[in-house]
């Protein structure tokens, strides 16, 4: 016997698809507020025809966030999150429309994350046409800014992450299909190395190199790779000095440190600090956390883990394999589970290759990835 959230999909994929040719030509990309806001305008028809009250989150630098709250008659209350910007330059979506190579579906802002945010919404219809009405409220959250930086948006994923129960992202699964149930947290530090310039021809020696030392340290930086397990250290930018016949006064690296683990988070960032606490030839360094470059640890708690094993068991039901990934990137996700709400990401469509001109997702994982989701909303709620 089919499952009915399937064959409901199957019967409306033809709909599904001209949706997201009309939602993917919607250009939101490069801080587009009108963009955001039509986004929002075509997501909040959809939202309000399923029953769906719909508010906004004011913004002025970016575009509106978006949340749509449709109460049930249960108790359990569902957060799909996902973000309505992408990565893209404005024009990119017109100079390259959807196109269809095999399974394939390519085009820009298809896989981050456009194709999610629909499946979110055929989800809740699928729902809602089997007469499945036992949650306590749906929550659909869309953000503006997850593309870009500095972040705005996350105050408001922090204010309706305490409202509710459990939530699935809609971030599109891996390429291989897995879903991820864990994520590292990061932060980022500016090191700036101070010296002493001199002529570097007449006299080198009254100097005090900045690039030097720094250097020095930033070989130091690089062997605390992995000190803990799961530890990662990246410098991403060195630039300091004026002119070759300068001995360089100053110098600045910015890296990025991330953990799976708060506890040894917390020991690379003090390892940091211990290396930089002391002068090294005369030079010394300033050490300046990035406050505004932050993301909390998506930890696998026993709730997602159990959580996870029950879209495992859902996927199995409906004859396809999930595995849990744990996964370096950051996620708006990590900020809904450390909020303590049991969270699983990736539950959109397969696609890969984001934020490139190849970025797809795969044509014949809409259904059953979007029925998967609809079978566990479902399940949640049959949990009390």
């Amino acid at each position: 016997m089919t499952d009915p959230f399937v064959a409901y999909l199957t019967h409306h994929f033809d709909r599904y698809l001209a949706d997201l040719s009309e939602l993917v030509a919607i250009d939101s990309g490069g801080r587009s507020k009108s963009g955001i806001e039509a986004v929002n305008a075509w997501l909040a028809a959809r939202l309000t025809a399923l029953g769906f009250s719909v508010e906004y989150d004011r913004q002025t630098l970016v575009g509106d966030n978006l949340l749509g709250i449709r109460p049930g008659q249960g108790h359990k209350k569902i957060l799909l999150l996902g973000h309505s910007d992408i990565i893209y330059p404005i024009g990119t979506v017109s100079q390259r429309p959807i196109t269809i190579t095999g399974d394939k579906l390519l085009g820009p802002g298809t896989c981050d994350m456009k194709a999610g945010l629909l499946s979110g919404l055929y989800a809740i219809e699928a729902l809602l046409a089997e007469g499945l009405e036992d949650f306590g409220a749906l929550y659909y959250l869309a953000v503006s800014d997850e593309e870009t930086h500095p972040r705005y948006s996350i105050p408001f994923i922090q204010h309706v992450s305490r409202q509710v129960d459990v939530a699935f992202s809609l971030e599109a699964a891996r390429e291989n299909g897995d879903i991820v149930v864990a994520r590292k947290g990061l932060r980022w530090y500016t090191i700036t190395a101070t010296g002493r310039a001199a002529h570097a021809g007449v006299e080198p020696e009254r100097g005090r190199s900045a690039v030097v030392a720094l250097a020095r340290k930033v070989d130091a930086l690089a062997r605390l790779n992995g000190f803990r397990p799961g530890v990662t250290v990246n410098v991403g930018s060195f630039y300091g000095g004026t002119e070759p016949n300068v001995v360089a006064e100053q110098a600045t690296i910015r890296i990025d440190l991330r953990a799976f683990r708060q506890v040894d988070l917390e020991a690379i960032e003090q390892a940091v600090h211990d290396l930089f606490r002391q002068p090294l030839d005369d030079v010394y360094f300033d050490v300046q956390h990035e406050p505004t470059a932050n993301s909390p640890i998506m930890e696998r708690t026993p709730a997602i883990a159990a959580l996870e094993q029950l879209v495992q068991q859902l996927a199995a039901s409906l004859g396809f394999t999930v595995k849990g990934a744990m996964t370096g990137g950051a996620s708006d996700a990590s900020y809904v589970a450390a909020a303590g709400v049991p969270t699983l990401d990736g539950l959109g469509p397969i696609g890969g290759l984001d934020h490139s001109p190849s970025e797809y997702i795969e044509l014949s994982s809409i259904v059953p990835r979007t029925a998967l989701l609809a079978k566990a909303m479902a399940a949640v709620c049959g949990e009390g």
